[in-house]
């Protein structure tokens, strides 16, 4: 089964259809010059990927935890200082 895709001129002149497509959850691919560049889902599909985005991002205090804990010395980059204008 071939995904169905849309110049972006297509789906511009034809937007009901390709919302309607959509909403029966069937993801329409866009392209420009031939090559993809967006895609048209469902609120819900969205919604749904947001949610399962949120999910598998790991917390700000795991985040926090996993920072090395050992007091060695480590290496300073040398970064020159800008010029501020006053």
């Amino acid at each position: 089964m071939t995904e169905p895709t849309w110049s972006l001129q297509d789906a511009k002149n034809r937007f009901s259809a390709v919302v309607d497509a959509a909403q029966r959850g069937e993801p329409q691919w866009v392209t420009r010059r031939g090559r993809r560049v967006g895609v048209v889902l469902s609120a819900e599909v969205f919604e749904r990927l947001q949610r399962l985005e949120k999910a598998a991002a790991p917390p700000f205090n795991k985040l926090l935890l996993e920072l090395p804990q050992d007091d060695q010395p480590f290496e300073r980059v040398p970064l020159r200082q800008r010029d501020v204008d006053f």
